[in-house]
């Protein structure tokens, strides 16, 4: 299995089908080949079978063309441009309140090309305007959901995923830091966050503990594939224990029901422990099922609001 994992690290994409471009761009095939073939917008390289094959120059033009698209421009406006007329006026547009669409767009072709310097340069532009919380939110979550089905249809290999994810992930443990500087304001209760046994997709926890932490509440950060006998520790010295998980691999669709009644009866047997749970498996408890000291969310925006109360 690991060799496996390993191969497909090792093979980094730098040349795109145009089911790829669809998958990166969100334009269908057909509109391409029809942009191609009228206004000679791309320049593909064919195979000896004829079939288009792009490099990653073609890509990140097709993403500036999408850009200009969203703020108004008709392709066949854009197609008289030259490359740096197209790159500049992208520019200008990122320049005017630091465009969601731009940001996510510079971050994949940064993702593409493994470039750590191209990640940060837009990531300070986002900090001049924004909140780290408002970049997560409405940059970074978009990103890693797009993310996700690139992967499921091979657009991108593994090692990209890892590459963007880490830098991701970088940046909340530094705004992380931050706040466990200082003391926690609200002392009523504590939010314990773990994932369950083998679950390792640790972003969406992490960006749950900077939430909590931002409205004053003191934070355990347990971290990946925590057993549910080992909850009980921290039982040992704080009261008023509020479990926070992340669920999105494991456990499965099949299993989610069965691990959440396992730990109401194991660790939530007194009045006081509750549990959040949050992520993918979500859509597949029932919540007839579970005990009411369970309380599910479907976004991270409902879990913010439910913190703030």
């Amino acid at each position: 299995m690991f060799n496996e994992i390993n191969k497909k690290m090792n093979v980094i994409k730098s040349v795109f089908s145009i089911k790829d471009l669809e998958n990166l761009s969100g334009i269908k095939a057909h509109t391409i080949r029809i942009w191609e073939k009228r206004y000679n917008i791309l320049e593909p390289m064919r195979t000896d079978t004829n079939i288009r094959n792009y490099d990653l120059t073609n890509l990140q033009k097709l993403l500036n063309i999408c850009l200009l698209i969203q703020h108004g421009y008709k392709i066949s406006r854009i197609s008289t441009f030259s490359n740096e007329k197209i790159a500049s006026m992208v520019n200008e547009i990122s320049s005017e309140k630091n465009s969601k669409s731009h940001a996510i767009s510079a971050f994949k072709i940064a993702m593409m090309n493994f470039d750590q310097t191209a990640f940060l340069k837009t990531y300070d532009e986002l900090l001049n305007e924004k909140k780290f919380s408002t970049i997560f939110y409405d940059v970074f979550i978009p990103l890693l959901e797009e993310l996700g089905v690139l992967w499921q249809t091979a657009t991108i290999s593994p090692a990209h995923e890892h590459f963007i994810s880490h830098l991701i992930k970088q940046k909340l443990l530094i705004n992380i830091e931050i706040l466990q500087k200082t003391n926690s304001e609200k002392t009523d209760r504590v939010f314990v966050l773990y994932l369950p046994s083998n679950e390792i997709h640790e972003l969406g926890l992490l960006y749950l503990n900077y939430e909590i932490l931002s409205k004053g509440y003191k934070t355990i950060f347990l971290g990946s594939s925590i057993p549910t006998e080992c909850l009980l520790d921290v039982k040992k010295y704080f009261s008023n224990i509020t479990f926070v998980t992340y669920i999105t691999v494991k456990p499965s669709p099949e299993e989610v029901n069965d691990y959440l009644q396992t730990v109401s009866d194991t660790v939530l047997d007194d009045a006081d422990s509750k549990l959040y749970v949050l992520g993918r498996m979500t859509e597949f408890i029932d919540n007839q099922r579970i005990s009411e000291k369970i309380k599910t969310f479907t976004s991270i925006g409902d879990f913010s609001k439910e913190i703030k109360k």
